[in-house]
């Protein structure tokens, strides 16, 4: 069986190993990369993937940008776009998200990428569909989030958000106790258990998007980064009894 490989090349000859390795494996699940080039030649690199969905996922950012310089991701092998079947995990695969969701994150980490390769995740989400597993463990955090905010039998999709408005402080506090959200799927989970929660889910199960949609997602996604985590409140200062005033006779 081929590689799951893509070629990447344009990139600078001052851009390192480690900064193709934090692009790229947004894709999904690195096994190495190749660097060619130097003494006159291009730089050109070769990077592996565990999966080759995640090497078709790569080539969608054909034309991406990295350090100001312009990639270009090829391939001669074509890469099915294969997913595993419906199986239940605590996380999920990078691999496995819809492309307009991975796309959403390169763009809140500050990565340059254009409306024409936005577009192209679309597209693709909407040829290959959404992964099961994915939906499944999407499915799961819908469950498990109107449970903790509404009840019993409840579901951020069968609900109005203005209810989660006023549930979403006791959720949240439910989940710190119990650990409920675990880290990596803390994004998915709060973001679902908010009153953004119908949209997100909406971004995530359904392959009819627009551009805009994705900048959307990347801007939630990058305020949710930079919320930091809540601090517990400040005990009460007690006075002890020797230092209370007498009262007056």
């Amino acid at each position: 069986m081929s590689q799951a490989a893509v070629d990447v090349s344009g990139f600078s000859h001052f851009t390192t190993q480690e900064e193709l390795h934090d692009f790229f494996s947004f894709c999904g699940k690195i096994k190495s990369i190749e660097l060619k080039g130097g003494e006159g030649k291009p730089e050109t690199a070769v990077v592996t993937f565990e999966k080759h969905s995640a090497a078709h996922t790569a080539l969608m950012l054909n034309g991406g940008h990295l350090g100001g310089s312009t990639l270009a991701v090829t391939s001669d092998v074509e890469h099915a776009d294969h997913h595993d079947a419906e199986e239940h995990h605590p996380h999920i695969e990078q691999s496995d998200k819809p492309r307009a969701g991975i796309a959403a994150e390169y763009l809140a980490k500050g990565y340059k990428l254009s409306d024409h390769i936005l577009q192209r995740a679309i597209e693709i989400d909407n040829k290959q569909g959404i992964s099961k597993k994915f939906l499944s463990f999407i499915s799961d955090l819908d469950k498990s989030a109107g449970q903790r905010a509404l009840g019993p039998d409840q579901t951020v999709s069968g609900r109005v958000q203005s209810t989660l408005r006023e549930a979403h402080t006791r959720a949240k506090s439910i989940d710190e106790q119990k650990g409920y959200l675990k880290k990596v799927q803390g994004y998915y989970a709060r973001a679902l258990s908010s009153p953004l929660g119908q949209s997100v889910l909406s971004f995530y199960t359904s392959t009819s998007k627009q551009v805009r949609d994705i900048h959307e997602e990347a801007v939630r996604i990058k305020q949710h980064k930079a919320t930091p985590p809540a601090s517990p409140p400040a005990p009460t200062p007690v006075t002890p009894p020797s230092a209370q005033p007498e009262s007056s006779k």
